[in-house]
């Protein structure tokens, strides 16, 4: 595996493009779903567990110094195509200020980057999903709560049709299609029938992770998610876990300083914010997806994106990543 990147890396290295026709091909070829790259991420799950970080950090520079080759080629053929009849006399001569990439973006690329190195790998699923994916491979009773229409969104009255209400469902459908191990990381969009407050929205964004294999403990959980903390939030972060209940993990734990434990209307002045909700792999959840949990065991956590930028940032008010006032947003420009 180490080898094909490397012959991918050189052969990236010596890419040549005379128009845009040729590195659209070259995008193509590369980057593109069905492209050389995309391909190897595909045998990464047949990677030795041992050589996973190794080779994960291979992939990435692969994946980066790809899209920096290709966007640079095209940066020259733009330059060589424009000239004097193509330009635009009637633009204003002002300067045009340029966009940046919204906070909660920016975040999440940066999540997703540092469990990458762990060797997680990026998975994605439907927003618009089914109850089984969302609730009852995950071991929710019929009789829970989270299924009552106070707090998930139905599609056209169908108590089977749904907008999902977290990313646990990307994991389901891994595990329906890959045996372990499995180590994956979920970002996306999500959906609950809850109250607009600072603390709290209809519409957020969550990163789920999952990992099972052979051995897999409480303590390779907690060592992972302190990793986590100290590369977002620095090396003096620290991380308090207390018990929990999540209906998909046995044991659970949640794991929680925007006002540095001083206290403040957004921690409710104890200091501590939650951020993570954690545990080991409930055995019910393997059973159904056919995994067996006499062999099998694993971790799952999942945390809101926004939580995690307001403590990041130093936002205090959820509701301000939703507004589009450019005013916010350009203070994220050297976030980039």
């Amino acid at each position: 595996m180490i080898a094909k990147i490397q012959e991918l890396l050189e052969e990236v290295e010596k890419l040549k493009a005379s128009n845009l026709e040729e590195v659209e091909a070259l995008r193509i070829k590369y980057l593109s779903k069905k492209g050389s790259l995309n391909a190897l991420m595909a045998d990464f799950r047949n990677v030795p567990a041992e050589m996973k970080k190794e080779v994960g950090m291979k992939l990435n520079d692969l994946k980066a110094k790809a899209q920096e080759k290709i966007a640079a080629l095209k940066e020259v053929v733009d330059t060589q195509d424009c000239g004097t009849d193509e330009l635009d006399l009637t633009r204003t001569a002002y300067p045009v200020s340029l966009g940046t990439r919204h906070p909660l973006t920016i975040v999440k690329n940066e999540i997703v980057d540092i469990f990458s190195r762990l060797g997680f790998t990026l998975a994605e699923g439907p927003e618009i999903e089914d109850d089984w994916h969302v609730f009852s491979a995950l071991n929710f009773p019929p009789e829970h709560p989270a299924r009552d229409m106070q707090d998930t969104f139905f599609i056209e009255k169908d108590p089977d049709i749904l907008l999902r209400t977290h990313t646990s469902s990307i994991q389901v459908r891994t595990m329906e299609r890959q045996k372990p191990p499995i180590r994956v990381i979920c970002p996306g969009r999500v959906f609950r029938n809850e109250a607009i407050s600072y603390r709290a929205h209809c519409i957020f964004h969550q990163i789920e992770g999952l990992y099972i294999d052979e051995g897999v403990s409480f303590a390779d959980m907690k060592q992972s998610l302190l990793y986590f903390a100290k590369e977002v939030f620095g090396e003096q972060a620290v991380i308090r876990m207390r018990p929990s209940y999540f209906p998909f993990t046995e044991p659970s734990a949640e794991s929680c300083n925007l006002c540095g434990g001083k206290g403040c209307n957004v921690c409710k002045g104890t200091g501590w914010l939650e951020i993570m909700g954690c545990g080991m792999v409930d055995p019910n959840v393997l059973k159904a997806n056919n995994i067996d949990p006499e062999k099998y065991s694993g971790f799952a956590f999942g945390m809101g994106i926004e939580r995690i930028a307001m403590l990041k940032y130093g936002v205090k008010d959820l509701r301000l990543y939703f507004e589009n006032d450019v005013r916010f947003l350009h203070q994220f420009d050297e976030a980039l």
